[in-house]
């Protein structure tokens, strides 16, 4: 009977706890891997067998204490070569709060992965070897997190303990790095100063820096506000796929299923479909196989209309008067992530929620220079970690936000049609009138829209 009100328990404290997404980014052998060990670790959070498979590995390695790098670096390469290389995915919990964590590789070939870990992030832990201080690959981890609106960056100086804990070496690079963050618009840093390898500051406060005042990591992560109702948004519903079982027991039943993007949806509302433009009603919602009045992202759920009109994968259902205007002409920033360039005119594949559409790169109007963040004009491609603007012809309308004002359904992805490799991840600015860009000429395969 104990062991079962146990359980219910601590299933009872787990509902009621809120939930962070959080990514941590930096330069190579910053640490990163380290930090999510001792974290793991510290905070209680690692089963004995993970961590006898850890103690075994490093001393097969020679080490005499446990490298808590192995927790997160679970590919042979990546243990062989000291390095994270993929994005690997932690869950863990406290008696305040559960967390998703995406650990990225720091080194410049796989920026990639960060744009990957960070896209669904609240927030963003980027080390910085107290040493090294702010390097590029620092400022690219700054920039990556302001392009994807990661509301909360903790900048964690690592590596304290071979700088003699000095609280001028951290001042330095916090006010070095807060500086550079504040100017690509991130709206809030914290400065931790750690040893990821000691455990100061990581779940337990640092004896060795009584300098400092402020909040370990875990107690930020614990205590940092989690402002993602998606309920509050613009509600969107990206139709992934049309049920008509025209069964004895459902002759007539059609539903539309996917996942609210954003907002919340109600029995009795009027709706748009994009990107056609046709407008009906709700006539029921069905969440679990039971039918609800209302449902709200992020739940997965059928729409009922109440009149019989043409609805595919790939339409978004949007209230009538609270609707994206559908375009062709797409102006937006994307991080490139693909080893080949991305030139203009080149053909690609742009996919945006459930839809997928051919396109044409028309123009890229700069590239960003990361030292000093000013804009290099027209520099005819995009080369792998380079982040730049771009302008997209679509062979098709489109219903997206602005991502400032939903990451959901302002983000797409540009894939090369040849062999579906990820070209770019894109966020969406301001579009522009269908008539801004002229005087195209069509080619033989017919991709001039």
């Amino acid at each position: 009977m104990t062991t079962v009100n146990t359980a219910a328990t601590a299933v009872e404290q787990l509902s009621t706890t809120t939930l962070l997404r959080f990514a941590t980014a930096g330069s190579v052998d910053d640490g990163k891997s380290t930090l999510v060990g001792r974290l793991l670790h510290d905070s209680k959070s690692v089963l004995t067998d993970q961590l006898e498979a850890v103690e075994h590995a490093s001393r097969n390695r020679g080490q005499e204490t446990p490298d808590l790098a192995l927790l997160t670096d679970g590919l042979r390469a990546e243990r062989e070569q000291g390095i994270t290389i993929d994005v690997a995915y932690r869950y863990f919990a406290t008696p305040r709060r559960r967390f998703i964590l995406a650990d990225t590789p720091g080194h410049v070939q796989y920026t990639r992965n960060m744009v990957t870990g960070a896209s669904t992030a609240e927030l963003a832990v980027v080390l910085v070897d107290a040493r090294n201080g702010v390097v590029e690959q620092t400022r690219r981890h700054a920039a990556v997190a302001a392009l994807l609106r990661v509301p909360h960056v903790v900048l964690a100086v690592n590596k304290m303990d071979l700088v003699d804990y000095a609280e001028p070496v951290f001042a330095e690079i916090a006010k070095e790095f807060t500086a550079y963050a504040s100017e690509l618009g991130v709206p809030e840093i914290t400065a931790i100063p750690i040893s990821a390898l000691a455990g100061d500051n990581v779940v337990e406060p640092s004896a060795h820096m009584d300098w400092y005042g402020g909040p370990t990591v875990l107690e930020h992560l614990e205590t940092v506000p989690v402002a993602h109702d998606l309920t509050a948004c613009h509600a969107r519903f990206p139709v992934q796929y049309v049920i008509r079982p025209q069964s004895a027991e459902h002759p007539d039943y059609r539903g539309y299923a996917g996942q609210i993007a954003a907002g919340a949806f109600r029995v009795g509302e009027r709706v748009t479909v994009l990107p056609s433009g046709r407008t009906s009603t709700i006539e029921g919602i069905d969440a679990l196989g039971q039918a609800v009045d209302i449902a709200w992202a992020p739940q997965s759920v059928t729409l009922r209309l109440s009149d019989d009109i043409d609805v595919s994968r790939g339409d978004l259902i949007a209230p009538v008067g609270d609707a994206p205007a559908p375009t062709q002409d797409v102006e937006a920033t994307v991080c490139h992530v693909a080893d080949q360039p991305l030139s203009v005119g080149q053909r690609v594949l742009l996919k945006h929620t459930t839809r997928t559409v051919k396109a044409i790169v028309k123009d890229i109007p700069s590239r960003l220079t990361l030292d000093d963040l000013s804009q290099h004009p027209a520099p005819g491609q995009l080369v792998a970690n380079d982040i730049g603007r771009v302008v997209v012809r679509t062979a098709e309308p489109l219903a997206l936000d602005a991502y400032a004002d939903s990451r959901r359904t302002g983000s797409f992805l540009l894939i090369d049609p040849a062999d579906g490799t990820t070209l770019a991840a894109g966020m969406a600015g301001e579009s522009f009138a269908t008539n801004a860009i002229t005087n195209s000429v069509p080619d033989e395969e017919g991709w001039d829209f």
